[in-house]
């Protein structure tokens, strides 16, 4: 299996290549050429268990890792799941579930990929004989995930972008008080998506990547992507039969690539219905789904933090498949984008696809009424996938993040503070973060002095 880039200036690369760089060289996000046909193999499907399911899948993508090895990885990967099923999914009515995704060490759904990515990255260091700096930018779960992805692995440094004081303070705990002597918190003044743009502007540095063998650890990794399909795979499976086909994943998304997982899988064959994209008050997917237009506005904070993003960087690989792949009209949709904050499609054909938008007094309001509805107490991300649920499809809502995460939220709209042993023992500890501008200069003299 090769790996192309979305914007046609890249040749195509093997997957262990494809996650080593990251961003691809001329700009792109990395896809498979081509995409499996799982359609004949859902029966023997049905029996497995969560790593052997995710085995199945990604050894056709993962085609230059060594089969034992492979299977090594993703069986440590998931080793540190708190639930037997590693993600469950539960049942709150009759055509309503719940697929649990915050089981893992960070209690968010980025563990998934980057646990998986994690243990990636230190075979490669182990078989390459080679150093690697990670780097990332997060709005809240996906810093802590990486981080605890790659705690204390040998010759591999990570730096997490974060926006100071815009994140939730346990999500910044779990990124600033690891003690880890590898892991390096980089707050900066501004938002996500400055963090984001500056990322990709030390990205864009070639002769910088080489030297200091960086890798990039956000969701433009398409390790996260892929790692990702299988929970979908695997709760389509847990499904009774006569509800499969006509299931609605419901993501609550800020950037895009969750929501983008599970649409790739549909496109691999397996029959779901569709997706709704939930958003907070920064609505620029739903505003895209709703109208055809892709506009950026300001970012306003939210009390679903992880998703105040305005600059939905997971969008380009659905564009690609979406412009029939052509990377020539990737390259102008996303030049006109970063000209103007605008473009308006003329046909988007978005099938798939319904939208909805929370404010935070209906995320409140959400919480509430899911507590005392059905004795559920979700975050306030996963609160936003709760509004306007459909009455005539299987509706399985994803849950994102723990809601021990943000008692604060949560005991205003019910009274009740949900506690987390692992997030309490994070209260005692310093916080150690670096404070930075989001600029590339200043990222990359950060990384020259601290890097392997």
């Amino acid at each position: 299996m090769k790996y192309i880039s979305t914007r046609g200036q890249t040749g195509p690369v093997g997957f262990s290549e494809a996650v080593a760089i990251g961003l691809a060289p001329d700009g792109g996000l990395f896809l498979p050429e081509t995409l499996p046909d799982l359609s004949a193999d859902l029966v023997r499907f049905a029996g497995l268990g969560y790593a052997d399911l995710c085995h199945e899948f990604l050894r056709r993508f993962a085609t230059d890792v060594d089969a034992a090895a492979l299977k090594d990885i993703i069986v440590r990967s998931y080793r540190g799941f708190t639930h037997p099923g590693i993600a469950p999914l539960e049942q709150l009515g009759e055509n309503l579930f719940v697929l649990e995704l915050f089981h893992g060490p960070t209690l968010a759904f980025k563990d998934f990929a980057l646990q998986l990515l994690g243990n990636l990255y230190e075979h490669q260091c182990r078989v390459r004989g080679q150093t690697l700096n990670v780097l990332g930018a997060t709005s809240g779960d996906t810093g802590a995930a990486a981080i605890h992805g790659l705690l204390g692995k040998p010759g591999v440094a990570i730096f997490i972008l974060y926006p100071d004081g815009r994140v939730a303070p346990l999500q910044e705990r779990q990124m600033a008080c690891t003690g880890a002597a590898n892991v390096f918190a980089l707050a900066v003044d501004g938002t996500f998506d400055d963090a984001q743009a500056a990322l990709k502007e030390v990205f864009g540095d070639q002769a910088f990547r080489e030297k200091h063998r960086l890798s990039a650890v956000n969701s433009i990794n398409l390790v996260r992507v892929l790692a990702q399909c299988v929970y979908y795979l695997y709760a389509w499976l847990r499904l009774p039969k006569e509800k499969r086909l006509n299931v609605e994943f419901v993501v609550p998304t800020g950037n895009f690539g969750n929501v983008l997982a599970g649409w790739m899988l549909q496109q691999m064959g397996v029959p779901i219905r569709g997706f709704k994209v939930a958003t907070n008050r920064n609505d620029i997917l739903y505003r895209l789904f709703t109208t055809g237009e892709y506009r950026v506005t300001a970012v306003a904070p939210s009390l679903a933090p992880s998703m105040d993003i305005q600059v939905a960087s997971n969008f380009e690989r659905f564009l690609y498949y979406h412009a029939g792949r052509d990377p020539v009209h990737v390259r102008e949709v996303m030049q006109a984008i970063k000209d103007t904050g605008t473009y308006r499609f003329e046909h988007f054909d978005a099938d798939s696809f319904t939208a909805s938008r929370c404010t935070d007094a209906e995320i409140s309001s959400l919480i509430r009424h899911i507590y005392h509805k059905y004795g559920y107490v979700c975050d306030p991300h996963t609160a936003c996938g709760f509004k306007e649920i459909s009455r005539d499809r299987v509706s399985v809502v994803l849950a994102t993040a723990s809601p021990a995460k943000f008692p604060e939220v949560i005991r205003a709209a019910i009274g009740q503070e949900p506690i987390h042993s692992s997030l309490e023992a994070l209260k005692s500890r310093p916080v150690v973060k670096h404070p930075v501008r989001a600029a590339a200069t200043t990222i990359k003299a950060f990384i020259g002095q601290h890097g392997v």
